[in-house]
């Protein structure tokens, strides 16, 4: 056996005996990280008001919106509270429902020792001329909603159209809910102005891959996107209306509410990027997680569940 052969036999063994030690420091590493468990979210309830018991939803249309865009959300208002199923207006029960979504939004309720909310339409005003221009503050906001004032019973629901511009809008955020005594919820139509944040996952991302982006089950990328929006909010403004509800976080400094907390996940899977395993209808080929009133179907947010500490989805 030549002294060549001896060192490359030495060398072989060498190799191996260093590729078992990082092995086995790899496996020690994953194991360690599977035994780490990060702490777990908790929204708690801070002991104020809750929009309880029979809720009138009261929509401002803010500048020019077409029937079938006022059509799309009117009718997601309605489904929340859709119970009979079987009916041509009614979901059946099994599928996934806009009112079975609306159900983990009343468990917050529930825990709190509260009136589950009712959802009812209310009275609809038009302002296609922009009455305040089309540039609004976020205190020229609240003061359309005034115009729409449900009462402490009620809320009131604007929405702008694609040419307004509001403040903060893009920039921070894609809505908000908001009020003292009388609870409200803005929120755009971003199909003009950032499609890629507040209308994804119907639109390509301003960030991150450019994946092709879900068919919106209604056909209308605004609309269809400003329901994600208005869902999101009207469960914050539920079970937070007024800073002493469920969050967590610092109240008043943006706190994690009950949709928030689970932003960008809309089904099974969900990561930054990734809507997770959704419905697709057949014919369209659009994108969806529940069905609501006259066939309609939207894609919903997923909700933090206050049992559990995770976030559900319906799908």
């Amino acid at each position: 056996m030549s002294l060549g052969t001896i060192s490359v036999q030495k060398l072989s063994l060498l190799l191996l005996f260093l590729m078992i030690i990082q092995l086995s420091s790899l496996a020690h590493s994953r194991k360690l990280m599977s035994l780490y468990e990060p702490p777990k979210v908790s929204l708690k309830y801070h002991h104020g008001v809750l929009l309880e018991g029979d809720l009138a939803v009261s929509i401002l249309w803010y500048g020019k919106f077409t029937p079938a865009q006022k059509s799309i959300i009117s009718d997601f208002l309605v489904s929340l509270n859709a119970q009979k199923s079987g009916t041509d207006n009614v979901p059946s029960s099994n599928v996934p429902s806009v009112a079975k979504w609306w159900g983990m939004v009343q468990a917050y309720l529930r825990e709190a020792a509260k009136r589950e909310a009712r959802v009812t339409l209310g009275k609809q005003l038009m302002d296609e001329g922009c009455s305040m221009g089309r540039l609004l503050t976020r205190a020229q906001v609240a003061k359309l909603a005034q115009k729409v004032n449900s009462g402490p019973h009620g809320l009131a629901l604007v929405m702008t159209s694609d040419d307004v511009a509001v403040e903060d809008f893009c920039m921070g955020s894609c809505g908000f809910h908001g009020g003292d005594s009388a609870a409200f919820v803005w929120v755009g139509n971003s199909a003009t102005q950032c499609p890629g944040q507040c209308a994804w996952p119907f639109h390509q991302p301003i960030y991150g891959p450019q994946v092709e982006p879900l068919g919106a089950p209604n056909g209308n990328v605004g609309a269809d996107g400003m329901v994600i929006n208005v869902a999101s909010l009207l469960a914050g403004a539920v079970t937070n209306p007024f800073g002493g509800g469920y969050f967590v976080g610092e109240a008043g400094a943006l706190p994690l509410e009950a949709a928030s907390a689970c932003a960008g996940s809309y089904g099974k899977g969900a990561y930054p990027g990734y809507a997770g395993e959704l419905l697709k209808d057949p014919t369209t080929g659009a994108s969806y997680n529940a069905v609501g009133v006259n066939g309609r179907k939207y894609l919903l947010p997923a909700l933090f569940d206050p049992a559990t500490s995770q976030c559900t989805t319906l799908v």
